[in-house]
């Protein structure tokens, strides 16, 4: 009996264990989209200058898994392959990445992507001020186009991923289903 006890305390410390790890991981990987999301809103709300330029204030981004998984999967690339780079070693550029992972452009009255990257940085404070201090991060960060967000982070890879998308308007897409409206729609290429 005594065996049995002692062989259920410990499975139940385990559990409470794995249970107690898996809930910090959650913890900080919201800690994390939303560090990102308050150090880049916090700056389009007050506008910022990025090299000589003075980008004015820009909406709110919010967070897209989407871009977070293209943002992950480069990140993971480079480490992996030891290279720092937008266009993979396999010759994949930020474009296919993006729409590979999910963030369509096929329905939507506009699309728009960029993407940051950046190696060495130890923590979300530092990534964001090296970004904001490099003129084309900058615009990319300030860009009023932009409404989505995700970002990575693998061995001191970073990867932050932008998409803007604007659906049509109710009567558009009216419209559109009544064939007075035509569509002619190019890939995010052109």
């Amino acid at each position: 009996m005594k065996k049995y006890f002692l062989g259920a305390l410990l499975a139940i410390s385990v559990f409470a264990f794995s249970s107690f790890v898996l809930a910090n991981r959650a913890d900080d990987y919201a800690s994390f989209k939303q560090d990102f999301l308050d150090l880049i809103n916090e700056t389009r709300a007050k506008g910022c200058k990025c090299g000589n330029t003075y980008m004015p204030p820009a909406p709110p981004l919010t967070w897209n898994n989407d871009l977070e998984e293209a943002a992950k999967g480069h990140a993971r690339d480079m480490a992996k392959r030891k290279y720092f780079s937008h266009e993979s070693k396999d010759g994949r550029t930020m474009n296919t990445r993006i729409i590979t992972a999910g963030y369509i452009y096929k329905g939507w009255k506009s699309f728009m992507i960029g993407e940051n990257i950046a190696f060495g940085q130890t923590s979300i404070p530092e990534v964001m001020a090296g970004w904001f201090k490099s003129e084309g991060h900058c615009r990319n960060l300030m860009n009023p186009g932009f409404k989505e967000v995700g970002v990575a982070e693998h061995d001191k890879y970073w990867v932050q991923d932008f998409g803007g998308r604007e659906a049509f308007s109710a009567e558009q897409q009216k419209l559109i289903k009544s064939g007075k409206y035509r569509l002619i729609q190019r890939g995010p290429e052109h």
